[in-house]
Order: C-alpha cells, then sequence, then structure tokens
C-alpha cells in the first residue's frame, strides 16, 4: 500500500515538472517571436527611413511603382477591349458553317483516306473528313468512284476551297463560276463557289456532263479541264488517274508513301474502268437532271 502511495506521488511530480517545462518553452517561443516581430518591424521602419532619406532610390521606387501600376491600367483595358469586341462579335452557332468532321464517323476505308490526304496536302483532317464523306455519298448518287472525285480536287487545288485559276475556275473543283453560274442558284449564288460543298455537288454535275457528253471518262476529264479541242491535254487526265490509282490503294487498306507521284502510268490508264461504279457505263447513265446531285 505504501508503494502504491509512493507511487501516485512520484507520478504528480513528474507531470508537475512537464508542466513546468512546457510552460517554459511556450513562454520562451512567444518571447523570441515577439522579439522576432519586433525585429522584422524594426528593419522594416529603418528600411523606409533610409529609402524616404535617399531621394535617387525614393525616385526609383516611385517609377517602379507607377511602372507597375500603369501596366497593370493598361491589362486590364485590354481586356476589357477584348471582351467587348468578343461579345459583340460572338456567334454561337458559327460552329454550324464550318465544313468539318470527326475522323470516328467515317467509315475504316474513309478514315484512311482522310488521314492519307490530310497529311499528303497539309490540310486539317476535319474538313477533308467531311469532304470524303461528301464524295462518297455524291459519288453514290452519280455513279462515280468517290477516289475520282476527290483526285480532281486534289489535282485542281490541292484541297484549297479558295483556289482560283488565271482564267476564274473557283473552288476545290474548279469549276468556272461566270459559266456555270446557273448552277450555283440552288446553292443561293455565285459565291457558294467558295463553299466546298456547294462546290464538289456543282463539279460533280459539270464532270457528269462532260462524261455524258464524251462518252467516256478520259475524254470526259478532257471536256472538264477544257481541252476537248486541243491536241494535248498538258497530262492532266493522267494526273487525275494516276491520283485516284493511290487513292483507291489506300482505301483498299495498302501502304502508299504520301510523296507518292501521280504522273501518268499505265497503272493508272488501266483504273479507268472502276471510275464508275460496278456496271454503270457512264455514257449510258441518267443526265445531271435526272439524278438528284444538288440535295
Amino acid at each position: 500500500m505504501q508503494v502504491i502511495v509512493m507511487l501516485r506521488q512520484a507520478q504528480r511530480a513528474t507531470a508537475r515538472s512537464v508542466a513546468v517545462f512546457v510552460g517554459d518553452v511556450g513562454r520562451g517561443l512567444l518571447e523570441v517571436s515577439h522579439n522576432t516581430l519586433a525585429l522584422v518591424g524594426l528593419a522594416a521602419i529603418a528600411s523606409a527611413v533610409f529609402v524616404l532619406g535617399r531621394a535617387d532610390i525614393r525616385g526609383q521606387v516611385e517609377v517602379a511603382a507607377f511602372q507597375w501600376l500603369q501596366t497593370r491600367h493598361e491589362a486590364r483595358e485590354l481586356a476589357s477591349a477584348e471582351n467587348r469586341m468578343l461579345a459583340e462579335v460572338a456567334e454561337p452557332d458559327g460552329v454550324a458553317r464550318a465544313t468539318a468532321a470527326e475522323l470516328k464517323e467515317l467509315t475504316k476505308e474513309q478514315a484512311k483516306l482522310a488521314v492519307w490526304i490530310s497529311r499528303r496536302y497539309k490540310v486539317a483532317p476535319e474538313p477533308v473528313s467531311a469532304l470524303v464523306q461528301e464524295a462518297w455519298s455524291i459519288g453514290q448518287r452519280a455513279a462515280l468512284d468517290p477516289t475520282l472525285i476527290l483526285a480532281i480536287m486534289a489535282i485542281e487545288s490541292s484541297f484549297n476551297p479558295f483556289a482560283q485559276s488565271a482564267v476564274g475556275a473557283q473552288g476545290l473543283m474548279q469549276v468556272m463560276t461566270r459559266v456555270h453560274d446557273d448552277k450555283y442558284e440552288s446553292f443561293g449564288g455565285k459565291h457558294a463557289a467558295f463553299d466546298p460543298i456547294s462546290n464538289v455537288r456543282v463539279g460533280v454535275l459539270v464532270l457528269k456532263e462532260c462524261i455524258t457528253r464524251a462518252g467516256s471518262l478520259q475524254e470526259g476529264l478532257r471536256y472538264y479541264v477544257g481541252a476537248a479541242l486541243l491536241e494535248g491535254d498538258g497530262g492532266y487526265v493522267g494526273r487525275v488517274l494516276a491520283e485516284q490509282s493511290l487513292m483507291r490503294s489506300v482505301a483498299d487498306g495498302k501502304t502508299v508513301p504520301l510523296n507518292a507521284a501521280n504522273s501518268p502510268s499505265n497503272t493508272a490508264r488501266e483504273h479507268e474502268p472502276s471510275a464508275s461504279q460496278p456496271g454503270a457505263d457512264p455514257a449510258k447513265t441518267e443526265t445531271p437532271d435526272q439524278v438528284a446531285l444538288l440535295r
């Protein structure tokens, strides 16, 4: 019993010692912190007195402060002007006018071709994807291989929808707008020549007319480029068919170098029968007015 009492007394003595130690340490830290803050304050006051006493340093500080305030003010003014301008010109529905599509919306062969065209002609894949989709859609209605339509775009404009030739051919498929202005009436007028989809649809109409008039694909292409009455076409037909052959190979899953030449070759000329869909004779197909190409 006496041992237990002694242990309790020892515990109480230890607790009192710890409490005293902690209290002393706390008071010491508080004293140090107060002294540190006091030293900082004194240092700040001394610095201010020193700066105020030096006209050159005071002038430098004032100039630096003024420049900082002026820069901040100009930045706020610029941001405010940009916000006002953006509010004035913003058009949330503007994206609806963009000719673009995601690769995931295309079939496997279409996506492969879109990526290849994008890299070969250094154009964005989204608008190319939309053009590939359109080529497949209108190609089916016009009984033309979509790669032929895309090949013409490649040779005519390198996929530049704003291209214009010296004689006035305009847009992706370099349609002579002043000659075929009537075809653009359904799209709102001749300025639709610079709308990619409108230009492609009118271009296909013109191409179908040329093929029907000439009786064959090669002669139709000569009509299309305006070389029907000339001795030669400058290699145009051969380049279109060669480019089509490359595109057809890409769509079929074959590896084709991005810098592959589209110079005329026997392979390209032999590709002519596949320019129209199987079983379709361009000379005997319906005229453009009989197929729904414009919509």
